[in-house]
């Protein structure tokens, strides 16, 4: 298990800037920004990846199931970027296949081909914030790290894992969000996200997102090799580890279409 690495640091990564925000922000809010703009510069043009992943489920017993997975991922610097998941094993998910296109200002596109079906199910934007192949992982937060996606307030500072972070409560403007905010704790040196609490539209705390275990590719590019997602709720959750991942592999646009769904398998 110590092995295993995490691929979700690409799902958070991006560049482009907001075109709506309002003439006058507080001192917070145009701090909130500028973390969160930073974040997203220091982790671009990396171009795409392809990773050899696990996703373990725990259920509140502490019971675990195991399942392999390949993610392609395309950076898409003006859009949000492009991920295909592809489901290889047990034999219950094998074939099964997720797409997922980010925007930054309409809501994303996701589709689900399931093999037991043999159909591509697109879901829709109001069922986003549903599970993610049974697993404590939303639809949405699948997706790409946009900035367009969120009002940001930069809350203060703390320290997480004896490092020192910037505080940055991160609000979804899609009304469709399962989350009324996310708290995202930014380490100051590098810019990279350690932690992410999701509340949900009571305000409660729903989840917990840790990433740990970072390391640095291609001498610019800062990827967590460890992330688990704790639903605080029910004491669930589910963590993804990367066993293998390579950059600028040469991935295209037409390598991640709906009719990529079917030919992945």
């Amino acid at each position: 298990m110590l092995e295993r690495k995490l691929v979700f640091g690409s799902l958070l990564v991006g560049l482009s800037l907001p075109l709506l925000w309002p003439a006058a922000v507080s001192a917070d809010e145009a701090e909130g920004l500028r973390i969160a703009t930073e974040r997203k510069s220091r982790n671009s043009g990396w171009e795409d990846t392809v990773a050899s992943t696990t996703m373990v489920l725990r259920d509140a017993r502490g019971k675990e199931s195991e399942r392999e997975l390949r993610v392609y991922t395309l950076e898409r610097v003006e859009e949000g970027d492009k991920s295909l998941t592809v489901f290889e094993s047990p034999a219950d998910v094998k074939g099964a296949a997720f797409l997922s296109f980010s925007n930054t200002l309409t809501p994303d596109d996701q589709w689900m081909y399931l093999p037991k079906v043999k159909r591509v199910k697109r879901i829709a934007t109001q069922n986003k914030s549903g599970p993610f192949m049974s697993s404590e992982f939303a639809y949405e937060d699948m997706t790409s790290f946009e900035l367009e996606k969120f009002k940001f307030d930069y809350t203060g500072d703390d320290e997480f894992d004896d490092q020192d972070v910037f505080v940055v409560e991160q609000t979804p403007v899609d009304k469709y969000s399962g989350y009324s905010k996310q708290i995202a704790y930014i380490d100051k040196e590098h810019y990279r996200l350690l932690k992410m609490d999701f509340y949900d539209k009571k305000g409660d705390l729903l989840k917990t997102l840790i990433l740990d275990d970072y390391e640095l590719y291609l001498d610019a590019y800062w990827r967590p090799h460890t992330s688990e997602m704790f639903n605080e709720q029910t004491g669930k959750s589910t963590a993804m580890y990367i066993n293998d991942i390579e950059f600028k592999t040469g991935l295209k646009d037409s390598d991640l279409d709906k009719d990529s769904l079917k030919r992945a398998r």
